[in-house]
Protein backbone atom coordinates (compact mmCIF):
# COMPACT_ATOMS: atom_id res chain seq x y z
CA UNK A 1 0.00 0.00 0.00
CA UNK A 2 1.73 3.17 -1.67
CA UNK A 3 -0.71 5.67 -0.73
CA UNK A 4 0.44 9.09 -0.49
CA UNK A 5 -0.02 11.13 2.59
CA UNK A 6 0.27 14.81 3.35
CA UNK A 7 -0.84 17.44 5.98
CA UNK A 8 -1.00 20.97 5.30
CA UNK A 9 -2.27 23.73 7.55
CA UNK A 10 -3.19 27.25 5.98
CA UNK A 11 -5.52 30.07 5.96
CA UNK A 12 -7.63 32.46 4.10
CA UNK A 13 -6.59 35.74 4.19
CA UNK A 14 -9.21 37.39 2.74
CA UNK A 15 -11.81 36.01 5.65
CA UNK A 16 -10.80 38.60 8.45
CA UNK A 17 -12.52 38.72 11.36
CA UNK A 18 -12.89 41.87 13.52
CA UNK A 19 -10.04 41.27 15.08
CA UNK A 20 -7.86 41.02 12.18
CA UNK A 21 -7.65 37.58 13.04
CA UNK A 22 -7.75 34.30 10.11
CA UNK A 23 -8.71 30.79 10.81
CA UNK A 24 -6.61 28.55 10.70
CA UNK A 25 -7.67 25.41 8.83
CA UNK A 26 -5.96 22.14 8.09
CA UNK A 27 -5.97 20.20 4.72
CA UNK A 28 -5.33 15.97 4.50
CA UNK A 29 -4.55 14.92 1.25
CA UNK A 30 -4.16 11.14 0.53
CA UNK A 31 -2.93 9.78 -3.25
CA UNK A 32 -4.32 13.76 -4.12
CA UNK A 33 -8.17 13.86 -2.55
CA UNK A 34 -8.45 16.64 0.40
CA UNK A 35 -10.51 16.46 2.98
CA UNK A 36 -9.98 19.68 4.82
CA UNK A 37 -11.16 21.04 8.56
CA UNK A 38 -10.83 23.80 10.98
CA UNK A 39 -8.38 23.72 13.58
CA UNK A 40 -10.62 26.53 15.68
CA UNK A 41 -7.84 28.69 16.32
CA UNK A 42 -6.94 31.83 14.70
CA UNK A 43 -4.00 33.90 14.40
CA UNK A 44 -3.29 37.52 13.12
CA UNK A 45 -2.58 37.72 9.15
CA UNK A 46 0.90 39.39 9.52
CA UNK A 47 2.04 36.71 12.00
CA UNK A 48 1.38 33.29 9.59
CA UNK A 49 4.13 32.05 7.35
CA UNK A 50 2.66 30.94 4.43
CA UNK A 51 5.71 29.04 3.19
CA UNK A 52 6.04 27.01 6.44
CA UNK A 53 2.56 26.73 7.33
CA UNK A 54 2.96 27.89 11.09
CA UNK A 55 3.04 30.89 12.81
CA UNK A 56 6.07 33.20 13.34
CA UNK A 57 8.18 32.58 16.67
CA UNK A 58 8.20 35.89 17.66
CA UNK A 59 5.63 35.59 19.98
CA UNK A 60 5.24 33.03 23.26
CA UNK A 61 0.99 32.84 21.85
CA UNK A 62 2.51 31.82 18.77
CA UNK A 63 4.89 29.58 19.88
CA UNK A 64 1.76 27.75 21.84
CA UNK A 65 0.00 27.84 18.62
CA UNK A 66 2.77 25.73 16.56
CA UNK A 67 2.77 23.52 19.11
CA UNK A 68 -0.88 22.71 19.35
CA UNK A 69 -0.76 22.24 15.25
CA UNK A 70 2.55 19.74 16.22
CA UNK A 71 0.72 17.72 17.94
CA UNK A 72 -2.62 18.05 15.73
CA UNK A 73 0.17 16.42 12.70
CA UNK A 74 1.97 14.06 15.20
CA UNK A 75 -1.70 12.83 16.31
CA UNK A 76 -2.63 12.62 12.12
CA UNK A 77 0.53 10.97 11.53
CA UNK A 78 0.08 8.06 13.98
CA UNK A 79 -3.76 7.80 13.11
CA UNK A 80 -2.33 7.06 9.49
CA UNK A 81 0.50 4.38 10.83
CA UNK A 82 -2.02 2.76 12.99
CA UNK A 83 -4.05 2.21 9.39
CA UNK A 84 -0.89 1.48 7.92
CA UNK A 85 0.25 -1.30 10.11
CA UNK A 86 -3.35 -2.72 10.58
CA UNK A 87 -3.18 -3.20 6.83
CA UNK A 88 -6.06 -1.41 5.95
CA UNK A 89 -7.17 1.20 3.09
CA UNK A 90 -7.48 4.51 4.23
CA UNK A 91 -8.55 7.58 2.50
CA UNK A 92 -8.49 11.36 3.59
CA UNK A 93 -12.27 11.28 4.94
CA UNK A 94 -11.20 8.48 7.03
CA UNK A 95 -8.56 10.29 8.43
CA UNK A 96 -10.20 13.35 9.14
CA UNK A 97 -13.02 11.15 10.90
CA UNK A 98 -10.76 9.44 13.37
CA UNK A 99 -9.04 12.85 14.29
CA UNK A 100 -12.13 14.06 14.84
CA UNK A 101 -13.15 11.61 17.11
CA UNK A 102 -15.99 10.06 14.52
CA UNK A 103 -14.18 6.76 14.91
CA UNK A 104 -13.45 6.32 18.64
CA UNK A 105 -10.78 3.92 18.35
CA UNK A 106 -8.39 6.74 17.97
CA UNK A 107 -9.17 9.50 20.76
CA UNK A 108 -5.96 9.29 22.54
CA UNK A 109 -5.37 10.73 25.95
CA UNK A 110 -3.28 13.76 25.96
CA UNK A 111 -5.67 15.46 22.98
CA UNK A 112 -8.24 14.99 25.30
CA UNK A 113 -6.74 16.60 28.25
CA UNK A 114 -5.48 19.44 25.75
CA UNK A 115 -9.60 19.80 24.81
CA UNK A 116 -10.29 19.55 28.22
CA UNK A 117 -7.88 22.25 29.53
CA UNK A 118 -8.69 24.44 26.74
CA UNK A 119 -12.33 24.14 28.02
CA UNK A 120 -11.22 25.20 31.61
CA UNK A 121 -8.88 28.26 30.81
CA UNK A 122 -11.80 29.82 29.02
CA UNK A 123 -13.74 29.65 32.40
CA UNK A 124 -10.60 31.08 34.49
CA UNK A 125 -12.32 33.21 37.21
CA UNK A 126 -15.91 32.22 36.70
CA UNK A 127 -16.03 28.71 37.20
CA UNK A 128 -12.48 27.49 37.95
CA UNK A 129 -9.55 29.16 39.86
CA UNK A 130 -6.34 29.55 38.38
CA UNK A 131 -4.81 27.40 40.60
CA UNK A 132 -7.22 24.53 39.35
CA UNK A 133 -6.30 25.34 35.45
CA UNK A 134 -2.79 25.31 36.58
CA UNK A 135 -3.03 22.06 38.35
CA UNK A 136 -4.51 20.15 35.41
CA UNK A 137 -1.50 21.30 33.33
CA UNK A 138 1.11 19.99 35.15
CA UNK A 139 -0.67 17.01 35.39
CA UNK A 140 -1.31 16.86 31.27
CA UNK A 141 2.96 17.32 31.62
CA UNK A 142 3.27 14.82 33.77
CA UNK A 143 1.42 12.30 31.77
CA UNK A 144 2.75 13.40 28.54
CA UNK A 145 6.63 12.56 30.50
CA UNK A 146 5.78 9.45 31.60
CA UNK A 147 3.61 8.10 28.50
CA UNK A 148 7.39 9.12 26.53
CA UNK A 149 9.58 7.39 29.53
CA UNK A 150 7.59 4.38 29.83
CA UNK A 151 5.80 3.30 26.35
CA UNK A 152 8.10 5.36 24.02
CA UNK A 153 5.10 7.50 22.78
CA UNK A 154 4.28 11.00 22.52
CA UNK A 155 0.47 9.69 22.90
CA UNK A 156 -2.11 7.06 23.87
CA UNK A 157 -5.06 5.77 22.57
CA UNK A 158 -7.69 5.93 26.04
CA UNK A 159 -8.79 2.53 25.60
CA UNK A 160 -5.06 1.70 26.31
CA UNK A 161 -5.76 3.45 29.83
CA UNK A 162 -6.21 0.87 32.76
CA UNK A 163 -5.45 0.14 35.93
CA UNK A 164 -2.51 -1.09 35.32
CA UNK A 165 -1.61 1.84 33.28
CA UNK A 166 -2.44 3.81 36.48
CA UNK A 167 -0.88 2.16 38.64
CA UNK A 168 2.77 2.66 36.76
CA UNK A 169 1.22 6.71 36.42
CA UNK A 170 1.06 6.66 40.48
CA UNK A 171 4.50 4.85 41.26
CA UNK A 172 5.99 7.11 38.02
CA UNK A 173 5.23 10.34 40.04
CA UNK A 174 6.46 8.35 43.95
CA UNK A 175 9.35 8.10 42.11
CA UNK A 176 10.38 10.68 39.45
CA UNK A 177 9.30 13.77 41.74
CA UNK A 178 10.76 13.68 45.02
CA UNK A 179 9.55 16.95 46.16
CA UNK A 180 5.79 16.05 45.96
CA UNK A 181 4.38 13.95 48.95
CA UNK A 182 1.18 11.74 48.99
CA UNK A 183 -1.40 13.97 48.78
CA UNK A 184 0.12 15.61 45.80
CA UNK A 185 0.85 12.24 43.53
CA UNK A 186 -2.71 11.18 44.58
CA UNK A 187 -4.10 14.91 42.88
CA UNK A 188 -2.45 14.24 40.32
CA UNK A 189 -3.72 10.80 39.51
CA UNK A 190 -7.57 12.12 40.65
CA UNK A 191 -7.22 14.57 37.87
CA UNK A 192 -6.57 11.62 35.37
CA UNK A 193 -9.95 10.11 36.58
CA UNK A 194 -11.73 13.14 35.44
CA UNK A 195 -10.43 12.91 31.96
CA UNK A 196 -11.50 8.88 32.30
CA UNK A 197 -14.92 9.52 33.66
CA UNK A 198 -15.30 12.31 30.52
CA UNK A 199 -14.18 9.15 28.31
CA UNK A 200 -16.47 6.58 30.23
CA UNK A 201 -19.14 9.28 29.58
CA UNK A 202 -19.03 9.77 26.04
CA UNK A 203 -18.53 6.19 25.71
CA UNK A 204 -14.91 6.59 23.92
CA UNK A 205 -13.79 3.18 26.43
CA UNK A 206 -16.10 0.61 27.41
CA UNK A 207 -15.38 0.74 31.61
CA UNK A 208 -13.72 2.88 33.82
CA UNK A 209 -10.54 1.97 34.84
CA UNK A 210 -10.83 3.64 38.04
CA UNK A 211 -13.00 1.11 39.14
CA UNK A 212 -10.59 -0.63 41.67
CA UNK A 213 -8.46 2.29 42.37
CA UNK A 214 -8.47 4.20 45.34
CA UNK A 215 -7.29 7.39 46.12
CA UNK A 216 -4.81 7.19 48.93
CA UNK A 217 -4.55 10.30 51.36
CA UNK A 218 -2.11 10.80 54.13
CA UNK A 219 -3.44 12.13 57.11
CA UNK A 220 -1.89 15.80 57.75
CA UNK A 221 -1.98 17.06 61.44
CA UNK A 222 -2.62 21.16 60.74
CA UNK A 223 -0.88 23.16 62.84
CA UNK A 224 -1.88 26.41 64.45
CA UNK A 225 -0.71 29.89 66.38
CA UNK A 226 -1.95 29.56 69.97
CA UNK A 227 -2.64 32.57 71.51
CA UNK A 228 0.05 33.44 73.29
CA UNK A 229 2.12 32.72 69.97
CA UNK A 230 0.19 35.01 68.20
CA UNK A 231 0.31 37.74 70.46
CA UNK A 232 3.89 37.14 70.36
CA UNK A 233 3.63 37.74 66.46
CA UNK A 234 1.36 40.76 66.63
CA UNK A 235 3.65 42.42 69.38
CA UNK A 236 7.19 41.72 67.62
CA UNK A 237 9.43 44.90 67.04
CA UNK A 238 10.51 43.88 63.48
CA UNK A 239 13.77 44.89 62.06
CA UNK A 240 12.34 46.03 58.16
CA UNK A 241 9.32 47.44 56.84
CA UNK A 242 9.20 44.39 54.49
CA UNK A 243 8.80 41.77 57.00
CA UNK A 244 6.39 44.29 59.35
CA UNK A 245 4.25 44.24 56.02
CA UNK A 246 4.07 40.40 55.93
CA UNK A 247 3.46 40.35 59.19
CA UNK A 248 0.61 42.66 58.71
CA UNK A 249 -1.38 40.40 55.94
CA UNK A 250 -0.38 37.21 58.12
CA UNK A 251 -2.22 38.80 60.78
CA UNK A 252 -5.04 40.10 58.52
CA UNK A 253 -6.10 36.56 57.85
CA UNK A 254 -5.56 35.07 61.22
CA UNK A 255 -8.40 37.89 62.08
CA UNK A 256 -10.31 37.32 58.70
CA UNK A 257 -9.94 33.73 57.39
CA UNK A 258 -8.95 34.70 54.28
CA UNK A 259 -6.71 32.44 51.94
CA UNK A 260 -3.98 33.90 49.94
CA UNK A 261 -5.68 33.66 46.26
CA UNK A 262 -8.61 35.36 48.29
CA UNK A 263 -6.84 38.21 50.49
CA UNK A 264 -4.67 38.96 47.05
CA UNK A 265 -8.21 39.77 45.40
CA UNK A 266 -9.41 41.93 48.38
CA UNK A 267 -10.93 44.91 47.11
CA UNK A 268 -13.02 47.62 48.97
CA UNK A 269 -16.23 46.29 46.96
CA UNK A 270 -15.78 43.27 49.12
CA UNK A 271 -16.42 45.51 52.32
CA UNK A 272 -20.28 45.73 52.76
CA UNK A 273 -22.45 47.19 55.79
CA UNK A 274 -24.41 44.58 57.69
CA UNK A 275 -28.06 44.24 59.21
CA UNK A 276 -26.44 45.00 62.28
CA UNK A 277 -24.71 48.02 61.22
CA UNK A 278 -21.35 46.53 61.31
CA UNK A 279 -18.98 46.67 58.55
CA UNK A 280 -18.32 42.91 57.07
CA UNK A 281 -16.02 41.26 54.68
CA UNK A 282 -18.50 39.10 51.65
CA UNK A 283 -16.30 37.41 49.10
CA UNK A 284 -16.70 34.84 46.98
CA UNK A 285 -14.18 32.56 47.23
CA UNK A 286 -11.78 31.30 44.75
CA UNK A 287 -11.45 27.98 45.14
CA UNK A 288 -15.02 26.71 45.69
CA UNK A 289 -17.15 29.86 44.90
CA UNK A 290 -19.10 30.15 47.69
CA UNK A 291 -19.67 33.30 49.16
CA UNK A 292 -17.39 33.71 52.92
CA UNK A 293 -19.35 36.25 54.76
CA UNK A 294 -16.23 37.50 57.82
CA UNK A 295 -17.15 40.25 60.46
CA UNK A 296 -14.57 43.05 59.87
CA UNK A 297 -12.88 42.84 63.20
CA UNK A 298 -11.18 46.20 64.38
CA UNK A 299 -7.56 44.74 64.38
CA UNK A 300 -8.33 43.74 60.67
CA UNK A 301 -9.23 46.99 59.76
CA UNK A 302 -6.96 49.01 60.94
CA UNK A 303 -4.21 46.68 59.31
CA UNK A 304 -6.22 48.17 56.07
CA UNK A 305 -6.20 51.70 57.18
CA UNK A 306 -2.64 51.53 57.91
CA UNK A 307 -1.84 51.11 53.94
CA UNK A 308 -4.37 53.60 52.81
CA UNK A 309 -2.46 56.42 53.30
CA UNK A 310 -4.22 57.86 55.35
CA UNK A 311 -7.17 58.27 52.79
CA UNK A 312 -11.05 56.78 53.77
CA UNK A 313 -11.65 57.18 49.65
CA UNK A 314 -10.55 53.90 47.79
CA UNK A 315 -11.83 53.10 44.26
CA UNK A 316 -13.95 49.66 44.11
CA UNK A 317 -11.54 47.76 42.77
CA UNK A 318 -8.33 49.24 44.45
CA UNK A 319 -6.54 46.34 46.31
CA UNK A 320 -6.84 46.79 50.03
CA UNK A 321 -3.14 45.00 50.74
CA UNK A 322 -0.20 45.00 49.41
CA UNK A 323 0.47 41.39 48.68
CA UNK A 324 3.09 40.11 47.38
CA UNK A 325 3.90 36.68 46.31
CA UNK A 326 2.87 33.75 47.88
CA UNK A 327 6.37 31.96 47.52
CA UNK A 328 8.05 35.03 49.22
CA UNK A 329 5.41 35.22 52.21
CA UNK A 330 6.23 31.68 52.74
CA UNK A 331 9.96 32.52 52.96
CA UNK A 332 9.65 36.04 55.08
CA UNK A 333 7.19 34.13 57.39
CA UNK A 334 10.01 31.73 57.92
CA UNK A 335 12.44 34.79 59.10
CA UNK A 336 9.75 35.97 60.82
CA UNK A 337 9.17 33.04 62.73
CA UNK A 338 12.75 32.97 63.86
CA UNK A 339 13.07 36.48 64.97
CA UNK A 340 9.70 35.69 67.51
CA UNK A 341 10.75 32.58 68.87
CA UNK A 342 8.03 30.53 67.22
CA UNK A 343 8.92 26.88 66.93
CA UNK A 344 6.52 25.82 64.33
CA UNK A 345 6.45 25.78 60.34
CA UNK A 346 5.09 28.89 59.93
CA UNK A 347 3.25 29.11 56.62
CA UNK A 348 0.79 31.30 55.09
CA UNK A 349 -1.93 29.18 55.10
CA UNK A 350 -1.43 28.55 58.63
CA UNK A 351 -3.51 31.79 58.68
CA UNK A 352 -6.80 30.15 57.67
CA UNK A 353 -6.47 27.22 60.24
CA UNK A 354 -5.62 29.87 63.02
CA UNK A 355 -8.53 31.67 62.23
CA UNK A 356 -10.48 28.72 62.58
CA UNK A 357 -9.18 27.45 65.44
CA UNK A 358 -7.46 30.05 67.56
CA UNK A 359 -9.50 33.20 67.29
CA UNK A 360 -13.09 31.22 66.32
CA UNK A 361 -13.54 27.92 67.96
CA UNK A 362 -11.44 28.29 71.07
CA UNK A 363 -13.63 31.40 71.93
CA UNK A 364 -17.40 29.43 71.70
CA UNK A 365 -18.16 30.78 68.19
CA UNK A 366 -20.49 27.57 66.90
CA UNK A 367 -18.91 25.37 63.93
CA UNK A 368 -21.80 26.34 61.91
CA UNK A 369 -20.74 30.01 61.53
CA UNK A 370 -17.06 29.27 61.48
CA UNK A 371 -17.89 27.18 58.02
CA UNK A 372 -20.13 30.00 56.96
CA UNK A 373 -17.42 32.40 57.50
CA UNK A 374 -14.44 30.23 55.95
CA UNK A 375 -16.69 29.65 52.72
CA UNK A 376 -16.90 25.85 53.33
CA UNK A 377 -18.80 23.47 50.74
CA UNK A 378 -19.70 21.21 53.63
CA UNK A 379 -19.38 21.28 57.45
CA UNK A 380 -17.40 18.05 57.41
CA UNK A 381 -14.33 20.15 56.22
CA UNK A 382 -15.16 22.48 59.47
CA UNK A 383 -15.22 19.23 61.60
CA UNK A 384 -11.18 19.02 60.84
CA UNK A 385 -10.93 22.22 63.08
CA UNK A 386 -13.09 21.41 66.01
CA UNK A 387 -11.14 17.66 66.06
CA UNK A 388 -7.91 20.06 65.93
CA UNK A 389 -9.50 22.05 68.97
CA UNK A 390 -10.51 18.66 71.01
CA UNK A 391 -6.23 17.28 70.35
CA UNK A 392 -5.28 20.49 71.70
CA UNK A 393 -7.76 20.16 74.89
CA UNK A 394 -6.68 16.58 75.36
CA UNK A 395 -2.79 17.69 75.19
CA UNK A 396 -4.00 20.59 78.04
CA UNK A 397 -6.06 18.66 80.12
CA UNK A 398 -2.89 15.47 80.40
CA UNK A 399 -0.59 18.38 81.03
CA UNK A 400 -3.11 19.50 83.92
CA UNK A 401 -2.93 15.87 85.33
CA UNK A 402 0.73 15.50 85.32
CA UNK A 403 0.60 18.86 87.28
CA UNK A 404 -1.90 17.71 89.72
CA UNK A 405 -1.23 13.80 90.01
CA UNK A 406 1.72 13.56 92.15
CA UNK A 407 1.00 15.42 95.00
CA UNK A 408 -2.78 14.89 95.01
CA UNK A 409 -1.78 11.30 95.30
CA UNK A 410 0.56 11.66 98.03
CA UNK A 411 -1.85 13.43 100.06
CA UNK A 412 -4.32 11.01 99.47
CA UNK A 413 -2.03 8.43 100.58
CA UNK A 414 -1.15 9.96 103.51
CA UNK A 415 -4.83 10.55 105.04
CA UNK A 416 -5.61 6.69 104.11
CA UNK A 417 -2.52 5.74 106.42
CA UNK A 418 -3.67 8.13 109.70
CA UNK A 419 -7.48 6.76 109.26
CA UNK A 420 -5.62 3.22 109.09
CA UNK A 421 -3.42 3.93 112.12
CA UNK A 422 -6.71 5.45 114.38
CA UNK A 423 -8.94 2.19 113.07
CA UNK A 424 -6.05 0.47 114.71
Amino acid sequence: MNDSFSILFYIRKNQLDKNDKCSIYLRITVSGKRSEISVKRKVKLEDWNFNSGRAKNSKLSNRELNKYLEDIRALLYQIQGKFVSDGKHYTAQMIKNTFQGKDTRYKTLLIIYGEHNKEISELVGREFSSGAYQRHLRTARHLKTFIKKEYGYDDINVREVDLKFINRFEHYLKTNLKSCGQNTVTKYVTNLKKIMRICYANDWISKDPFYHWKAKWKKIERDILNERELRILMQAELPSKRLDQVRDIFVFCCFTGLSYIDVQKLSNKHIVLGMDGEKWIKIKRSKTDNMSSVPFLPIAERITDKYSMGSKIYDDDDQLLPVISNQKLNTYLKEIAKLCGIHKKLTFHLSRHTFATTVTLANGIPIESVSKMLGHQSLKTTQIYAKVIDQKLKRDMEILKGKFSKPYLKIIKDDEAKQNESEM
